[in-house]
């Protein structure tokens, strides 16, 4: 009777790290959006943590201020990369039923 609960387990491992795959591929597609500065920049980032895409509005660029494009941008960024991460960590964890695995 033990064999059997042990093949039932590894079953359910296998099937479990299956969909984490699985899950772990779609997410790393899917695209994240942020913005800063009331919208004059724009962030699409991929949930595998790269960058895809800024928009920068031209009201936001000011010769005289570069610091604070530069600002906005790096918040933009940052927000679209949590967003991204918090998201994929949800995510898995819905599949691993909370264990943390490291993801």
């Amino acid at each position: 009777m033990g064999g059997a609960n042990m093949n039932q387990l590894l079953m359910k491992a296998q099937k479990m790290q299956q969909d984490m795959q699985t899950l772990q591929s779609q997410l790393n597609e899917r695209e994240f959006e942020a913005s800063s500065g009331g919208g004059v920049v724009t962030v699409v980032a991929y949930g595998r943590k790269e960058l895809k895409s800024i928009v920068i509005k031209p009201e936001a660029v000011d010769p005289d201020d570069i610091e604070m494009l530069e600002d906005l941008v790096l918040a933009a960024a940052n927000e679209a990369l949590r967003v991204a991460d918090e998201t994929v960590q949800a995510e898995m964890s819905k599949v691993t039923g909370g264990m943390n695995l490291g993801f």
